[in-house]
Order: C-alpha cells, then sequence, then structure tokens
C-alpha cells in the first residue's frame, strides 16, 4: 500500500504577540489592540496610561499596548539591518517614517514591505485619529530573512495598497465563499502577483515565498493547492473561528499549523463562524543565524561590525523633528518616497 502522508506535520499553540516560525521566516508578530477613543492629538488621554510602564507597555492592559510609545502608542525610531519587514494592516492604521526620508500613512488592508538590508532606522506609530468613537488596530509584522549575499543591499522601501492585492474568491458548492488575499507568491485564480522589492528573497522565483491570508465563512470547502517547491516548507496559522476541518483532521483550538507542503489538502470551516488563517511559505535560506535584537547576520563578527557601523553612521541619521512622527489628524493614506515631493495615494 502506498504511503499517505499526514496534513499536518505538527502543531503548536498560539498565545501572544508572537508566533513560531520556519526559514525564512524569523518572526512573526500578531498586535490586536483595542485602543480608546483619541485625545485630539493622536494619542491617549491620561487617564487610560495610568499604572503602565510608558517607553516599554507590552501588559495589554484594558485591552492594549503602548509598546513603545508615551502618548501615541506604537513603535519609535529604531534601527534594523539584514532582514525585511512585512506589516498587515487588517484594521486600523501606521504612521510610517525613517532615515530615508519616507513617510506613509497605511492601513485598512495595506500592506508595507520595508527591506533594511545594509541599514534603516524606521518608526511605526499608531495615530488615534477618532475622538468620539474607539480606535481599534490589528496587524501582522513579519520579519522575511535575507540571503548573507543581499544582506547589505540597499533599503527599500515599497506600499502594496490594499485595493491593488490580488485575491481569490472561492464559493462551495452550498454557497459559502473563501477569500484567499495573496500579498506574495501565486495562486491560481487570484490574478498576477504584486512584485516583492527587487532584492528580497520573494523575488527569487525558485524562493516560492508566499503570504496568504485566508477567510472562510461557516460551510466554505477550499482546496489549499501544493506548494511549487519540492524544498518549500509552510506554516498555516489559524487564529480566528471555533472549528477547522484539515484534510478530515477537526480542530478545536488555534494553532500554527506546519503543513505538508507538497500536496493538495482541503479546509472546511465545520464551525458556526467565521474561520480566518494565514500562511507563510518559503524555501528556506539555510544560513546561519546569529540576531542582536533589530540586526539580523550570518556570524557573531557581522553583529559587532554592525553595532559599530550604526554608532558611526546612525544608518544615516534622522530626518524628523521627533524620533516618533505622526503625519496629521486628517484621515487619509498616502506614501511619500525619498526624493519625491509629490505624495502617492491609492487609487482602485
Amino acid at each position: 500500500m502506498p504511503h499517505t502522508p499526514h496534513a499536518i506535520l505538527s502543531r503548536q499553540p498560539i498565545d501572544g504577540l508572537r508566533w513560531p516560525v520556519l526559514d525564512p521566516f524569523l518572526f512573526c508578530a500578531h498586535h490586536d489592540d483595542a485602543y480608546p477613543a483619541g485625545d485630539g492629538q493622536m494619542g491617549l488621554q491620561a487617564v487610560a496610561l495610568d499604572e503602565r510602564e510608558l517607553g516599554s507597555d507590552f501588559s495589554g492592559k484594558d485591552g492594549f499596548s503602548m509598546y513603545h510609545g508615551e502618548h501615541v502608542p506604537g513603535f519609535p525610531g529604531h534601527p534594523h539591518r539584514g532582514f525585511e519587514t512585512v506589516t498587515l494592516v487588517r484594521e486600523g492604521l501606521i504612521d510610517h517614517a525613517d532615515s530615508l526620508g519616507a513617510a506613509a500613512r497605511f492601513g485598512e488592508g495595506d500592506v508595507q514591505w520595508l527591506t533594511a538590508g545594509q541599514g534603516i532606522q524606521h518608526s511605526e506609530m499608531f495615530p488615534l485619529l477618532h475622538r468620539d468613537q474607539a480606535n481599534p488596530l490589528e496587524l501582522f509584522q513579519i520579519w522575511l530573512n535575507l540571503p548573507a549575499a543581499r544582506k547589505m543591499v540597499a533599503p527599500h522601501f515599497t506600499m502594496l495598497w490594499s485595493e491593488r492585492i490580488p485575491r481569490l474568491v472561492h464559493t462551495s458548492d452550498g454557497g459559502a465563499r473563501t477569500t484567499v488575499t495573496v500579498v506574495a507568491g501565486a495562486l491560481p485564480g487570484a490574478g498576477a502577483p504584486l512584485s516583492p522589492p527587487p532584492e528580497s528573497w520573494a523575488s527569487q522565483a525558485d524562493a516560492d515565498v508566499a503570504i496568504w491570508t485566508l477567510r472562510l465563512e461557516p460551510g466554505a470547502r477550499w482546496t489549499l493547492p501544493a506548494a511549487q517547491g519540492a524544498q518549500t516548507r509552510r506554516m498555516l496559522y489559524w487564529f480566528v473561528g471555533q472549528q477547522l476541518q484539515v484534510a478530515g483532521d477537526t480542530l478545536r483550538e488555534h494553532a500554527a499549523l506546519e503543513m505538508a507542503a507538497g500536496q493538495d489538502w482541503v479546509l472546511e470551516n465545520t464551525g458556526s463562524d467565521v474561520v480566518e488563517l494565514l500562511l507563510l511559505q518559503g524555501r528556506p535560506i539555510a544560513e546561519p543565524v546569529v540576531q542582536y535584537g533589530p540586526f539580523v547576520m550570518n556570524t557573531q563578527q557581522e553583529i559587532m561590525q554592525t553595532m559599530m557601523d550604526y554608532r558611526r553612521t546612525q544608518f544615516g541619521g534622522w530626518p524628523w523633528d521627533s524620533q516618533d512622527p505622526v503625519h496629521g489628524p486628517e484621515i487619509r493614506r498616502f506614501a511619500r518616497h525619498p526624493g519625491q515631493q509629490v505624495e502617492e495615494q491609492p487609487t482602485a
């Protein structure tokens, strides 16, 4: 009898901010913060800041954290080298600023893809634009490694606007829909994929990198297609919903599922509410990883050199008036790239 592989090679619980990943990914964080109404200056009212360790608040008190922000929540200016950040915003808005002089306000389905390469500083602030209602924020930040040959490429800033991101909508026999949003990688039926940054591991066709989000209505059934590469590894994160069936195996607890990537597998929402998943896949880079906070290199000597370089150059310096700039009270998404005076705005 031929051997029938198991769909799920391993499973790990997902609980909290940081989720387990597989090479070529380094990090996956799920931020889900129920920020209250703002104070009119895009920050929190003072009463909401009581009993917090401002500057390093990951408490989740009252349903949200300030992170490294002290008035506006978020992550003031900080450096990166040697990898990429891919930020998928499901709800709310982020204000980006960096040492290249680039600025952006993005969210509500947009994705920012930043190649840190040889070094960049950036800030990611969460402006609370509504004074008369809550300001919820939900996002994924994913760190994708760069191979040794590309760790010192020039930094690169890319916006993938929600209106332009390919999506596949599949309707099951009973009418329930599965929607797959394709941030990276190709999916038949979803249209042409958007281009990742030119020096990204995802820009290599044989790297087989895919970043998808999946939404299955109750009763929806969809076949997750096999990965293209023989060496591809795939993690499927189930984080919303009551019950999910994977290749006939019924799951009732949210988990990170390492999937057998070389075969099609049927996913079915057998619960009474919506199921949502995140998929990360790619061929491993399979190189040594040495990390010191926001620096990811291949050797300890390279980390020491990175620290000396940062002390000497500040990766281009910081052209902003504050470490936590925000981009005004008007609710408008835009991107301004280095050297450009005209702001880009997304169009459908």
